[in-house]
């Protein structure tokens, strides 16, 4: 009964094959099957039931009334609020903090009667590649539970990879999304910095922040996404621009290739994993042969992206997390002698290892005497990274990468060696310094077994294009440039056949 789009669930509930009350059953089913993958936080088990029988009672009533996620149960991420619900960002600090509002992104899913069954696990305030740093202990991948599932929105990528849910809502600061997709075998994709609204996400870093979306589809990846989507009077980051839905033309032209870059610099490096750097070329040779022009190009500032982000992203969280501190927000110590007390004994009972790691570098950089050195470079190096990027998609259509120079590791092997968990990021990140969309998608099984993930970033605002060429990727489009052209294909008409 795993379904791997909506369509699919709809056409079931339709044909009477199935109720929305009988699938959020089967999905608590699949919850209790796979909690040693310790995947959640909270169940919302009693108030799913609840809305699964009025959404039934609904669609007897007129079927034509409900909205167009009807019936999608969808998991969300411990740092997106959802009123009256808890959210602790995996942290001992937030520990049975209830939500007093939702989340715009929550609010336009329930409106449009998706189904919340409850929050993931994931690393503390987001700050992760492996979702071990968590007050509640790791998730494990469903695919080894001896390996991670990647970071920080892991638990949210096993969701759908173990079938307890058809989508799931997490964030993405630095590839917190796409890097876990890669390694649980699922669709993942992060939208232009504002396409979507960050009310109600628990900030990490401000400026990098994205609610993004794991599924098993493309298609269900860009329903989510239109759902979501467009401006918001609770965030002035929030874009104003419209989500386009249709096309202007429903006829595919007779043939039509993309135009796509990669860095062979980044995929000859050494600490490349062999068998994901010769999939990556295979991939490649795959698109050539398809019709479509992949070509080398340099991307002079590589080496500098890993830096420049961490110092960027954790001087803002040092800023973002300075309110957690006893008084204001957050757990407070019970043997405080003074306010000084209070403030340095709450924060260290409250937050764990590694934010406390970044909010010592990020006060560090922040600093009066290492402000120019550190966090002004860092900022200059982000527009050049910015620039460089921009300049590839004018002349490309995408940039392709690995979403991972490596498979995932086991629980365990990064907990002494943080600087290799940070390099991890090396491909993804350069889509958060630009703020530009990207999307991983499953390419198969690494000679280990487990799933391996490619990347594909766009330029600003062109998720519509980008979603329209991961759809043509499917096995069963044989990658055929005739197959889907971004300039002819409703998003909306995206197939169940032509999901990844």
């Amino acid at each position: 009964m795993k379904y791997t789009s909506h369509s699919q669930f709809l056409k079931d509930i339709k044909s009477g094959k199935t109720t929305c009350l009988q699938t959020v059953q089967h999905y608590l089913a699949q919850i209790e099957a796979t909690r040693h993958l310790n995947i959640y936080v909270e169940v919302f088990a009693e108030e799913a039931l609840q809305r699964a029988s009025e959404l039934d009672l609904k669609f007897q009533k007129d079927a034509s009334s409900v909205g167009k996620l009807f019936g999608a149960v969808i998991s969300i991420k411990d740092v997106i609020c959802y009123e009256g619900h808890q959210v602790t960002a995996g942290s001992k600090i937030l520990e049975g903090f209830s939500s007093l509002f939702s989340a715009t992104a929550v609010e336009r899913l329930l409106a449009e009667d998706a189904i919340i069954i409850g929050r993931t696990n994931c690393d503390e305030f987001a700050m992760g590649s492996t979702n071990e740093n968590s007050f509640y202990g790791p998730t494990r991948n469903a695919a080894d539970p001896s390996k991670v599932p990647g970071g920080s929105s892991g638990a949210a990528a096993v969701s759908v990879q173990a079938g307890t849910c058809l989508a799931a809502l997490g964030s993405d600061t630095g590839g917190s999304v796409r890097q876990p997709a890669a390694f649980c075998g699922v669709v993942g994709m992060k939208p232009t910095y504002g396409r979507i609204s960050r009310h109600g996400l628990l900030a990490y870093a401000s400026s990098f922040d994205q609610i993004g979306i794991l599924a098993n589809s493309v298609e269900d990846t860009a329903l989510l996404l239109e759902t979501m989507a467009g401006a918001d009077e609770f965030d002035a980051t929030c874009s104003d621009r419209q989500m386009e839905t249709s096309a202007t033309s429903t006829v595919t032209p007779p043939s039509w290739g993309a135009k796509i870059a990669y860095y062979p610099s980044a995929l000859n490096h050494p600490g490349m994993d062999a068998d994901i750097k010769k999939q990556t070329f295979d991939f490649i040779k795959k698109l050539k042969a398809a019709g479509h022009q992949v070509e080398p190009v340099e991307f002079e500032h590589l080496e500098y992206i890993i830096p420049a982000y961490y110092v960027l992203t954790t001087a803002e969280a040092s800023s973002n997390l300075s309110r957690y501190d006893g008084i204001r927000f957050g757990h407070r110590t019970g043997e405080a002698g003074d306010i000084h007390e209070v403030y340095k004994k709450s924060r260290t009972e409250g937050f764990g290892t590694e934010v406390k790691r970044r909010i010592i570098l990020g006060t560090f950089v922040l600093s009066a005497g290492y402000y120019d050195a550190y966090y002004t470079k860092a900022q200059q190096v982000r527009r050049l990274i910015h620039d460089r990027t921009r300049e590839i998609l004018q002349d490309y259509d995408f940039i392709l990468a690995p979403a991972s120079p490596t498979p995932a590791w086991d629980i365990g092997q990064m907990n002494d060696d943080p600087v290799a968990m940070y390099l991890a990021d090396i491909f993804t990140v350069q889509a958060n310094m630009a703020g530009i969309p990207a999307i991983s998608l499953p390419i198969g099984k690494h000679e280990s077994g487990l799933p391996i993930g490619i990347q594909f970033m766009g330029d600003k605002f062109e998720e519509k294009k980008l979603l329209r060429f991961a759809a043509s990727l499917s096995p069963q489009s044989a990658f055929s440039p005739q197959s889907v052209s971004p300039q002819s294909v409703s998003l909306q008409s995206v197939s169940p056949q032509s999901a990844v």
